[in-house]
């Protein structure tokens, strides 16, 4: 297959959107009363911080996460995220960042979602962008039903770059070989991805990702 004339590849939470999918899933179940406030909403903010920080053990909060996921049968599961779109994730949508992803798309370019969240999670955020690639967390099925547990690599730091060369390999394709390449992210946990990159951009990140952007000359832009 031949290579687009561009790769152009996109972080989700905190760069498309002005908020994060994960933690407000989260915040979702708990408001529904799925999830017991006490226990998980400290949980889920504790995660976060850590998230932020750069210090988060991606396994330990993936059994936190994907939990839920187990419980429910699959339509339940759909029923609730389609409220969850309409109540949470359509008021995050940043319009920049649909404009963004449309003029990559206009020029031919080759696009796709680049995100530690899970496929659950993002795949109809990824449609609501008109994005037809996504990669993301992938979960282990069995019987029609969620595990709980992640499948394959979670694509999450340097899992984002495995990700990457995973599906660019299905598709006959590597990184190297299309002249140019941008991916925008927000954190510092998109480093090992943007470091890779023939056009890296910092979207209203945060300190640590502005100063490393800073330091190597990288774009730094607003979405917001």
């Amino acid at each position: 297959m031949a290579a687009a004339a561009e790769l152009a590849l996109f972080d989700l939470d905190n760069t498309l959107l002005s908020g994060d999918s994960d933690y407000e899933w989260a915040q979702f179940l708990i408001e529904r009363g799925v999830l017991e406030r006490a226990e998980y909403e400290a949980k889920n903010e504790r995660f976060f911080r850590q998230y932020k920080a750069g210090r988060l053990d991606i396994h330990e909060f993936l059994d936190f996460q994907l939990a839920p996921l187990a419980r429910y049968p699959r339509a339940k599961l759909e029923e609730w995220h389609g409220e969850f779109m309409q109540a949470k994730v359509r008021p995050l949508i940043r319009g920049k960042g649909m404009e963004l992803v449309q003029r990559h798309l206009g020029r031919g370019h080759l696009c796709a979602i680049v995100t530690s969240t899970n496929t659950f999670i993002t795949a109809p955020i990824a449609r609501e962008f008109g994005v037809d690639h996504l990669l993301a967390t992938e979960l282990e099925v069995r019987d029609g039903r969620f595990t709980g547990r992640p499948s394959g690599t979670p694509c999450f730091r340097q899992g984002k770059v495995t990700c990457l060369a995973e599906w660019l390999g299905e598709r006959g394709q590597t990184l190297a070989a299309f002249p140019a390449s941008w991916f925008y992210g927000d954190s510092l946990n998109d480093l090992p991805l943007l470091e890779r990159v023939t056009h890296p951009v910092a979207v209203d990140p945060d300190e640590t990702l502005r100063r490393e952007a800073l330091v190597r000359g990288w774009q730094i832009i607003s979405l917001e």
